[in-house]
């Protein structure tokens, strides 16, 4: 099975001015379909070239699993976006965010500042656990709620490479953007899966 990296939702200058053509080009054409790639050519031939993505991101270690879950990471966060997002979650959602955090407001607050302080490079994550209940994840690297037997509901990619041709190295500026293109409607559906 050969894994191939799926259509943007969206133009790569349709998040603008929150990123630019230029950083989705590179984010999306160059570091994303890197991923598959090098996947593609590390598990050609071996059983792993039968398993579906998922599988290869929760059963798998090392390069296999860095290069899968990059893979299936950035395809979870491409749609965490939409061109009409930012608003706010509404119904189940937004009573799961009040229920957990306690406003939507100190939930926005405490993605935000556990993505600003996450060391190094890696994904702030809202995930559910298996009992409904949400939480804030900010993992380093590859690292994905999948691996935990969490549910992904948003993400959002701190490396570098995400956001440093158009903020340099002002990643607290690129997380606070991220509010306005978010897309509650997509986290609505992973929250009923």
């Amino acid at each position: 099975m050969k894994h191939e990296l799926p259509k943007l939702p969206y133009d790569l200058k349709a998040l603008a001015p929150f990123v630019s053509e230029e950083q989705m080009d590179f984010h999306y054409n160059k570091h994303h379909a890197a991923y598959f790639n090098k996947l593609n050519t590390l598990i050609d031939g071996k059983p792993e070239a039968d398993l579906p993505l998922e599988d290869l991101v929760v059963k798998t270690s090392g390069t296999i699993f860095n290069n899968a879950a990059q893979a299936w990471n950035h395809t979870f966060f491409w749609n965490c976006m939409s061109p009409s997002g930012g608003t706010a979650p509404k119904g189940d959602l937004l009573a799961a965010i009040q229920r957990d955090f306690g406003s939507f407001e100190a939930f926005k607050k405490q993605f935000s500042d556990a993505a600003a302080a996450l060391f190094g490079s890696g994904w702030a994550w809202l995930a559910m656990d298996g009992k409904g209940k949400l939480e804030i994840m900010p993992l380093s690297n590859a690292d994905t709620p999948l691996k935990h037997q969490k549910t992904a509901i948003l993400t959002l990619d701190v490396w570098e490479h995400a956001y440093y041709i158009d903020y340099r190295n002002r990643r607290p500026d690129f997380i606070e953007k991220f509010w306005d293109v978010t897309n509650w409607d997509f986290a609505a559906k992973c929250l009923k899966k």
